[in-house]
């Protein structure tokens, strides 16, 4: 038996062990078929992944213990597993959390955190390989009125330069959301430090995301304004209707600011990996994407499609122009198995060059 695979099956097998045991366990197992045209003279590809999650966790009054796994793997040929279609098993959570003297709560360990619209943490839950923070959160019972989070993550290597002990690379976070007065407010302070993210100019500024929504004379609004570690901006404005109890419609606007040379990003959120995590992404610095779509429930199916018109605003950029339209079709067999069908089509600002994306996913939970 190939070493790697034999691995993957001793974990897995200690940790469903370890879930007889577990006083709630969770299993989620979700099929992706990928039937992507990355460029009109490419040939289309089928590529088949699976990915299933075990989970357990143990927990009394004031304390808890949740373990997590994610096993990965490609469908393929037999013959040609060698190439790298090895089956990957990799810890996702594993986490412990206690009550403080009922003022606080901690939680110590790797965890998934998704605040506010996602686009400065989230845990990119879309993708095969999702995103976690190691390190330690502190919830804060100090109001009524807001839910109050701090989170810290520091890694040294113990290494020594000029007979200085090398400084730990450290990640700390503040979010703060509540409703107030029917608006939901969620702000989230970021920072970073240590000698990696200076080297990479990371470590200067903050990052920061307000994100603002309520309803106003029937009406959905949308507001979130983000600042990465390089000052780069991006600003989302969104308005929402439900015609009826099926129908809805919505528009927005998404714009990056044209005052910086870079470009807004933020590493591992379901934005960073483009239509890799499924969506389109995000944007160059200048640009503009005016996007309305239209949503439809029928029972237990689900229709939806949004059309994207980007614009660049750069000097010099004035006769940029990219489309993308994305179809979703969703349908829930039962109370335990769904099944989506997602499809994109993406110019890339080209007359020449278009881009299709289909996926078909299949997510399965006892």
């Amino acid at each position: 038996m190939k070493k790697n695979l034999r691995n993957v099956l001793a974990l897995a097998l200690g940790l469903i062990t370890t879930v007889s045991f577990a006083q709630d366990w969770n299993v989620d197992s979700r099929t992706r078929i990928d039937m992507s045209n990355a460029n009109d003279d490419a040939g289309e590809q089928m590529m088949t992944d699976q990915r299933v999650t075990l989970g357990a966790t143990w927990g009394g009054s004031n304390w808890g213990i949740h373990v997590s796994s994610d096993v990965n793997y490609n469908l393929g040929d037999p013959a040609t597993s060698y190439a790298g279609n090895r089956p990957t098993m990799s810890i996702y959570e594993a986490h412990a959390s206690a009550d403080l003297f009922g003022m606080a709560s901690m939680t110590i360990g790797r965890q998934a955190l998704d605040y506010g619209s996602g686009a400065l943490i989230s845990s990119n839950q879309w993708g095969a390989h999702r995103t976690t923070w190691d390190g330690f959160t502190f919830g804060l019972g100090l109001s009524d009125l807001a839910d109050i989070t701090i989170g810290y993550a520091s890694r040294n290597e113990g290494g020594v330069t000029n007979d200085v002990a090398d400084e730990a690379n450290a990640n700390m976070y503040a979010n703060i959301g509540g409703e107030f007065s029917g608006w939901n407010v969620n702000i989230l302070y970021m920072t970073k430090s240590g000698p990696a993210y200076d080297n990479a100019g990371m470590s200067d500024n903050a990052a920061m995301g307000i994100d603002i929504s309520g309803a106003l004379m029937g009406a959905t609004l949308g507001l979130s304004m983000n600042t990465d570690h390089s000052e780069n901006e991006m600003r989302v404005l969104s308005l929402g209707y439900s015609v009826n109890d099926d129908l809805s419609v919505n528009v927005g606007q998404t714009a990056y600011s044209t005052d910086n040379v870079g470009t807004f990003m933020m590493p591992g959120t379901n934005m960073s990996g483009g239509w890799a995590n499924g969506n389109l992404g995000y944007l160059a610095s200048g640009m503009e994407d005016l996007h309305y779509g239209v949503s439809y429930n029928l029972g237990g199916i689900s229709l939806g499609a949004t059309m994207h018109n980007i614009t660049d605003a750069t000097e010099g950029n004035d006769d940029y122009e990219r489309s993308v339209m994305v179809l979703d079709l969703g349908y829930s067999m039962s109370n335990n198995a769904s099944l989506g069908l997602k499809y994109a089509t993406d110019d890339n600002g080209s007359d020449d060059s278009e881009a299709n994306y289909t996926w078909l996913t299949l997510t399965v939970t006892p």
